[in-house]
């Protein structure tokens, strides 16, 4: 489609727009007694109108069951973290089994460095990208220190080329194949939190496997954002937060992905809870540990039910939108963006997520070249929500489920 500039034409888009009733779903919020233009769904989603019903429902049972509400609930909160097995494994493109919903991203991507991070030999390196979350180093740079080894001579860094500020796939799987013998781990982000660049899993994970090592993903930024096959692609293990584009609240429950030949083999190593053992002699309190089959047998704890049903809220949302529709929309969306956003002089800003669509989702990271927090603290007086990344990112993720195209306008014209 051959975009336009124009007010008008925005407009159009929203009116064509299949997905335009699903915006009446949130609660948008309001600057000066206003609807905000809400562009930080990459960093927390707005709030379902549907999760006060599911929370009360749960509150009612609580109130009127007390303990009996694992067994007699509406949905008994014993069994609770299956009603999203299905959901979460169509958004993750998985198996029901290979997936579970539990703890917090880092809670749960510790846990799993302990199952999948066994330096062994020559191979104790774990391949990340530069410029990784910070919470990601911190959690590798302990594992490895737990093995008595040192940070330094295991986290192996792939760095974009001097004057580019993203990753080129090809030295990605270069460096792949250039420590082939040394790395025990291929851990990547599927959407950098700082650029937006979605990397090509797939070629990534096939890389990794030629040479047998193993491949975690940290897809905090990519959940319910750009689509994922992690069971095709063999991917070993997945962690994810759900208030992102997940929708699920602050500090909302997370969730894990452990391939399944990995979830049918007891042998491996972890950390062991009594949730993670077969629901069946859950109570009769055996003494020894035997995990659960599946992803399932990584839980800890019992499910934090407060938490999961604001997480079914949105879920429901997703299960009947698809992955496939909000791709398609998102697409659109981020690039009338850019579309706009490159009609105005690019002496103040410049774009450095990718402008192929298949290497990024919602977000476009907007490098400012001067005055840029100013420039920020401008936008959000004028009723704009975004995200600022120091030392110079302006974040904004027109997400399709609530965002349009006027809103896409708006911005536009408020940043010229």
């Amino acid at each position: 489609m051959k975009f336009e500039n124009s007010l008008a034409f925005a407009r159009k888009l929203d009116k064509e727009d299949a997905l335009k009733e699903y915006r009446k779903l949130f609660f948008i919020p309001k600057v000066n007694g206003k609807p905000a233009i809400y562009l930080c769904g990459n960093s927390l989603g707005l709030q379902p109108k549907a999760v006060e019903k599911e929370l009360k429902l749960e509150l009612k049972d609580w109130k009127n069951l007390g303990v009996e509400g694992h067994v007699y609930a509406k949905r008994p909160w014993l069994y609770y973290h299956h009603l999203f097995s299905k959901p979460m494994a169509n958004i993750v493109g998985a198996k029901a089994d290979e997936v579970v919903v539990m703890n917090q991203l880092t809670v749960n991507l510790n846990l799993l460095l302990i199952s999948f991070y066994q330096p062994r030999g020559k191979r104790t390196k774990i391949l990340i990208q530069a410029n990784e979350f910070p919470s990601d180093y911190y959690a590798m740079e302990q594992q490895i220190k737990l093995h008595g080894l040192k940070p330094k001579d295991c986290l192996l860094e792939v760095t974009p080329r001097k004057g580019e500020a993203t990753l080129r796939t090809e030295d990605i799987l270069q460096t792949i194949e250039k420590y082939k013998n040394e790395l025990a781990l291929v851990m990547f982000s599927g959407v950098n939190y700082y650029t937006g660049q979605f990397f090509d899993l797939q070629k990534i994970a096939a890389a990794a496997q030629k040479h047998h090592i193993t491949v975690g993903l940290d897809l905090a930024h990519a959940i319910g954002n750009v689509p994922l096959k992690l069971h095709d692609w063999g991917v070993d293990f997945a962690t994810w937060c759900s208030y992102k584009y997940l929708n699920s609240g602050p500090g909302g429950v997370s969730g894990i992905y452990v391939h399944r030949k990995h979830g049918r083999n007891p042998q491996l190593p972890r950390l062991a809870g009594w949730w993670g053992i077969e629901e069946q002699t859950r109570f009769e309190m055996p003494k020894n540990f035997v995990p659960q089959s599946g992803a399932a047998g990584w839980q800890l704890s019992n499910a934090p039910i407060l938490s999961m049903a604001a997480h079914k809220a949105s879920l429901d949302i997703f299960d009947k939108v698809g992955m496939k529709a909000l791709r398609k929309k998102s697409e659109h969306l981020t690039a009338y963006l850019e579309f706009l956003l490159k009609q105005h002089p690019q002496k103040d800003f410049r774009i450095i997520t990718p402008a192929r669509k298949e290497e990024r989702g919602c977000q476009l990271s907007i490098q400012t070249l001067r005055n840029g927090r100013s420039l920020f603290d401008r936008l959000t007086k004028a009723g704009v929500i975004a995200d600022w990344r120091k030392p110079d990112v302006i974040r904004v993720a027109p997400v399709p489920l609530y965002n349009t195209f006027e809103e896409v306008f708006r911005f536009a014209e408020l940043l010229r």
